[in-house]
């Protein structure tokens, strides 16, 4: 009987991937079973079940770094999505690692952030412990959060094991890479997962450097010399540099490897971004002040008058801390554009007009 066409893609990841790499026909599974495609892989049927997602899409009109940018040349959440899954697909192609893996995570890992971005992200928190104690919010819960609950109207996206692993322990937040920290203390399970961790550095580092020069906030000759001499001079050197020297330095023991050098001027060059980027009072406090007022009132609106929230139009939540939970998710899944209509709707005085 001949092989359909997933049978074949899983017989040559088997013969053609490294021995390190994840395969798709050895997958932990899903939270609940389901027949296979007899296209395409899981882990493609994944990649596609998130590119075709809400929260995707919505992730075109969120923060990256500058607030509700105006321009069109700025990064948002979704280019800079793009830009992960390109560079640790490159990485992964050239180890020999499973692209679609990396790829599925790559384009959900970020699908959690709220509007506004890191300055949404750290005031969601502070309000929700608000009204719960006990609760906290943090992006790459939010974005598991996302495909096993809140998408496919609250039946979840039923996502593979190790793509629901990568898109939980994606991030490193201010820890060094040659660091064991990072926000959630563990790295992903498998190589592709620990792949987009580090492609997520690269290119939020290099686009966000790239954007503080457009935005007149920095020069290039601001970025220390010994950082431009390891990494390069222009967007595209740097990025080319880096990926050079993961893939030249290959696999060790199934890690992924990366230079003392090249890793040292990474984080030189993060280091650098937040003082004079993510810390900047141009950048921050003209606009963080409205952002943090305005998602506080918001989610003191909506836990006033939880009918205004339209997931929970049909069924009331039976506690306060339900409650709190859903106005969570509603205010989180908002794009910068959105959260600016509604509170523009609720707050601002609309003006009187005669029919």
């Amino acid at each position: 009987m001949a092989m359909c066409p997933r049978e074949v893609t899983e017989k040559w990841e088997f013969e053609h991937l490294s021995e390190h790499a994840a395969k798709a026909a050895l997958t932990r599974g899903r939270i609940r079973p389901e027949p296979k495609c007899p296209i395409r892989t899981d882990f493609q049927r994944d990649r596609d079940r998130i590119i075709h997602s809400k929260a995707f899409r919505r992730l075109m009109h969120k923060t990256q770094v500058f607030i509700a940018p105006r321009g069109d040349h700025y990064r948002t959440r979704m280019t800079h999505t793009l830009e992960v899954a390109q560079i640790g697909r490159t990485i992964c192609r050239a180890l020999r690692l499973n692209e679609d893996l990396a790829e599925a995570i790559a384009l959900g890992h970020d699908l959690g952030h709220p509007p506004f971005g890191h300055a949404g992200e750290e005031v969601l928190d502070r309000i929700y412990r608000k009204y719960d104690p006990s609760a906290c919010f943090r992006h790459w819960e939010q974005s598991l959060r996302v495909v096993d609950v809140l998408e496919g109207d609250g039946e979840g996206l039923n996502l593979t094991w190790e793509v629901r692993d990568g898109i939980l322990h994606h991030s490193k937040g201010m820890a060094d890479l040659q660091s064991d920290e990072s926000h959630e203390g563990q790295e992903p399970s498998t190589l592709e997962g620990k792949v987009i961790r580090i492609a997520d550095r690269v290119a939020y580092v290099n686009h966000d450097l790239d954007d503080a020069i457009r935005a007149g906030i920095l020069k290039l000759e601001d970025v220390p010399r010994r950082i431009r001499d390891i990494l390069g001079e222009t967007h595209s050197e740097r990025i080319t540099r880096i990926v050079c020297d993961i893939v030249t330095n290959g696999l060790d023991g199934g890690e992924i490897r990366i230079s003392d050098k090249v890793r040292e001027a990474l984080d030189e060059l993060k280091d650098f971004l937040y003082e004079r980027v993510y810390l900047d009072e141009r950048v921050v406090k003209a606009e963080v002040e409205k952002v943090e007022r305005m998602i506080e009132v918001l989610f003191d609106y909506y836990m006033n008058y939880p009918e205004a929230v339209p997931m929970l139009r049909c069924e009331m939540p039976s506690s306060r801390e339900e409650l709190a939970r859903a106005v969570c998710d509603y205010i989180a899944g908002m794009t910068d554009r959105y959260a600016i209509d509604q509170f523009t709707r609720i707050y601002v005085p609309q003006g009187w007009q005669v029919a």
